[in-house]
């Protein structure tokens, strides 16, 4: 008989749901301090997740969840690419 697989579940920085990492957007902070979006999910580096919605963005934004988790001051450049991803997938 087959062992069935654990779904690893993370924690959506909006609203606060556990959900399969696979339906998440991964957002990645290097070693060197860089924070880009994580499409895979393979980079190396400290993650943060946050659902493909619109409401979870803006909850996140204004609570500067991001910054919090990373423990740094993210740029707008990072948060505009996000955006454009959310929206891309929302589509």
């Amino acid at each position: 008989m087959l062992k069935k697989r654990k779904t690893p579940l993370r924690k959506c920085l909006g609203c606060s749901d556990m959900k399969d990492k696979r339906q998440l957007i991964r957002v990645v902070k290097d070693k060197l301090g860089n924070v880009s979006i994580d499409l895979k999910g393979k980079a190396p580096g400290r993650g943060a997740y946050i659902c493909n919605k619109q409401k979870c963005f803006e909850v996140a934004y204004k609570s500067k969840a991001f910054n919090r988790a990373f423990k740094s001051e993210i740029s707008p450049e990072v948060y505009e690419h996000l955006m454009e991803e959310i929206q891309k997938n929302a589509e």
